[in-house]
């Protein structure tokens, strides 16, 4: 039993360690067929028994959680016969491209707020979470009844064994047994509804491990949980101690959704329980990515962050309500799902929850602002030019407070680290920083119409400061430093800007790029001087995509000596720092650049092979939109489609053939959609602002973002005619 135990943990770690992945492993994840597989196994050894229905028998199971057990397994094995016949193989994981069809043969239908495939998966994570209840169940019978006969396997039961049975000294309903807490009799909580909440509480408090037996009364008792319950005083102080802890808020705020109390005592959150989102962005379900963001900025908090996110772990420290924030975290989220748009619902929600928690009118208002804007600093910062003073002064404006800047900068940031692996990154941190700095600047420095003025004066004050400070430091930069804009000089350090000098002077009237990997930004930064022209940023864009990167940033600055300088942010197709583990192709990559710089002869888009297998399975409405209030100077076009390797350039080459300047680039990607903002000006210097041109614009984008599509589309055909031969 030990050792069929610990086969069942090393798989878990194998198929990856948490229930709720988007894309489960069917036999062998956690919840998945192989733990009901091992459960039975083992309690056929035990209880000796032969067929399933016995374990009521033994007192292992009550008919009701024998029911799941049996409806558990009927379900994981429809599921997992289906997908061999979709995919006509031994397929085990639940990947996109098959949710779908799967969820169509099973019958779902597509209802208010949620398309099939999304109930379809709900279904399955609720099945994965009862799973774990009844392993939690079998564990703890076991342990009752077989610690004294088999040593070896209470050993593996009970890991917290220091102290022996004790009751808590605040509370006679719950005993210390071992170091895990438990009800002292089966009546704790029909006796106090409130228990419910407490016991969670208490073991935040004591540092206690739960025992599955309490665990289990808990799930029984969950239609205790009613509406005098969730106007409890003391009940909402209890659950507001739990969110806002300093120890483990997530630990026991997982836990809590285990057994079922958080979603009946929040009832907003219960209805996104087990709910997945159905694209390649989000990696956990949407309650599950909540409790991890509340885990993040317990993270940031601790300091566990400091190293990579330096300005957030000094921010929090000086953010007045712990309340708002954490409140804010775990709804933010909260009214997916729902008709309407999920951040207003949400903010609703908000209003409505937070002065049943004991909240002040003030804090509501302030929880329920970040909730309604809690995607408002990632768009601006990873969609716009911050350097552009009518980006900042936009943002400061929807702000409004230097108090909502830094909830709103340290919720971004958790928000973004719990969508899952890989998807925070330096760059990300770099851009978030830079518009707190250019916003809070404007703070200091003015309020309401007076903003543009603080920002004016913060650029300009930057600026001379790098200027002087450059020609001190090398007196041959002078003149290039002064013929540079001012905004140039809030993005970059006083020794990146002496290196761009020494390679403007390399340029001369040709060109010149360098390159190095940016560990700090988790990209590789390439800049290049070059004299400027048209189609300069759609030449260098190409060679770019010939090598094989990805651009996730890029600048372009033009000095008044009619100099470009273009900085590119570069990753590989593993979101790696493009030429961290090859030196040699970012020196190639530097030698393409200079060449298609000087109007030689770029390379080709090459024709690679694309992997769309998983992306077919999305169906993405291609939009694009030109916005003349968003910048000053510039009209913003913003295209928005299925993401593909060359897709920057080709939307910059249409840009460029329309006759337009691309003063700025700005690319971001959620999973399978990309939207990639440009800041561009027509032949005279000023924005588009012609109607008919913009129309003809957008549809020629338009063209671009449909050609991914089609090209889907294909594959997608293809594939499915080779898994129909191969059936």
């Amino acid at each position: 039993v030990a050792a069929k135990l610990a086969e069942r943990e090393e798989r878990h770690r194998r198929a990856g360690q948490s229930r709720y992945l988007v894309e489960p492993n069917v036999k062998d994840g956690k919840g998945g067929l192989r733990d009901l597989h091992t459960l039975y196994w083992i309690a056929k050894y035990v209880y000796r028994v032969k067929e399933r229905e016995e374990l009521i028998e033994h007192g292992v199971y009550d008919r009701r959680e024998y029911t799941r057990f049996r409806r558990c397994g009927d379900f994981l094995w429809a599921v997992r016969c289906h997908m061999h016949f979709v995919t006509g193989r031994a397929e085990e994981r639940l990947s996109f491209d098959i949710q779908r069809e799967i969820a169509v043969r099973l019958g779902y239908t597509e209802h208010p707020g949620q398309r099939d495939v999304e109930r379809f998966m709900k279904h399955y994570f609720l099945v994965a979470k009862d799973v774990g209840d009844l392993t939690a169940i079998l564990c703890a019978e076991l342990e009752d009844s077989q610690a004294k006969a088999m040593p070896a396997l209470g050993r593996v039961m009970a890991k917290f064994r220091p102290r022996r049975r004790r009751h808590l000294t605040d509370s006679d309903d719950f005993i210390v047994d071992y170091n895990r807490i438990n009800v002292a009799d089966p009546d704790v909580f029909a006796r106090d509804p409130v228990n419910l909440i407490r016991v969670f509480a208490l073991a935040q408090k004591y540092n206690l491990a739960f025992h599955p037996d309490a665990l289990r009364l808990a799930t029984r008792s969950l239609k205790l949980i009613d509406e005098p319950l969730r106007e409890n005083e003391e009940a909402n102080r209890l659950f507001l101690e739990i969110l806002t802890s300093k120890n483990a808020p997530e630990t026991v705020l997982r836990r809590m959704n285990e057994t079922g109390v958080l979603g009946h005592f929040v009832s907003a959150f219960g209805r996104i329980v087990a709910m997945m989102q159905f694209n390649m962005y989000h990696h956990y379900t949407v309650d599950e990515h909540l409790i991890r963001a509340v885990g993040h900025v317990a993270a940031i908090e601790r300091g566990d962050h400091k190293d990579t996110n330096p300005l957030t772990s000094d921010i929090v420290k000086r953010i007045q309500s712990r309340n708002v924030l954490y409140c804010a975290i775990l709804l933010h989220d909260v009214a997916k799902g729902l008709p309407g748009d999920h951040s207003d619902v949400g903010a609703e929600i908000a209003r409505s929850l937070c002065p049943r928690l004991g909240l002040s009118v003030e804090d509501t208002g302030s929880v329920a602002w970040l909730v309604k804007n809690h995607l408002v600093m990632s768009d601006t910062a990873q969609k716009r030019d911050i350097s552009d003073p009518r980006t900042v002064t936009d943002f400061a404006e929807i702000v409004a407070t230097p108090e909502r800047l830094r909830l709103l900068l340290v919720l971004t940031v958790a928000d973004i680290r719990a969508v899952g692996p890989g998807v925070w990154n330096g760059w990300k941190g770099q851009l978030l920083r830079e518009l707190y700095g250019a916003t809070e600047a404007i703070f200091r420095g003015g309020r309401g119409s007076d903003s543009a003025a603080a920002l004016k004066r913060y650029h300009e004050n930057r600026a001379y400061d790098a200027r002087v400070r450059v020609a001190k430091a090398d007196p041959a930069s002078e003149a290039w430093a002064d013929a540079m804009e001012d905004a140039y000089f809030t993005a970059f350090s006083e020794a990146e800007v002496l290196a761009h000098a020494a390679l403007s002077r390399r340029a001369g009237n040709g060109a010149a790029a360098e390159g190095r990997v940016r560990a700090d930004r988790d990209a590789a930064e390439v800049v290049v001087a070059a004299t400027d022209r048209q189609r300069l940023f759609v030449d260098l864009a190409a060679a770019i995509v010939g090598a094989g990167a990805n651009v996730v940033g890029a600048r372009v600055f033009t000095s008044n000596f009619g100099q470009a300088l273009d900085v590119f942010y570069l990753q590989d197709a593993a979101g790696q720092p493009y030429g961290a583990d090859n030196a040699r192709s970012l020196s190639r990559l530097i030698e393409s650049l200079e060449a298609a710089a000087r109007g030689e002869a770029a390379q080709k888009e090459p024709r690679r092979p694309i992997d769309l297998g998983r992306a077919a399975a999305f169906s993405i409405e291609p939009a694009v939109m030109l916005d003349n209030d968003a910048s000053e100077t510039s009209t913003v076009v913003e295209a928005s489609g299925r993401d593909r390797p060359g897709l920057l350039a080709a939307l910059a080459k249409t840009i460029a053939d329309a006759g337009l300047s691309i003063l700025s680039a700005h690319i971001d990607g959620y999973g399978e959609r990309a939207v990639d903002a440009f800041y561009v000006t027509g032949p005279n210097g000023k924005k588009l602002e012609d109607a008919r041109k913009g129309n003809a614009l957008k549809t020629a984008l338009l063209a671009v973002l449909n050609e991914a599509d089609q090209e889907d589309g294909r594959r997608a055909n293809l594939q499915r005619a080779r898994a129909s031969v191969a059936r």
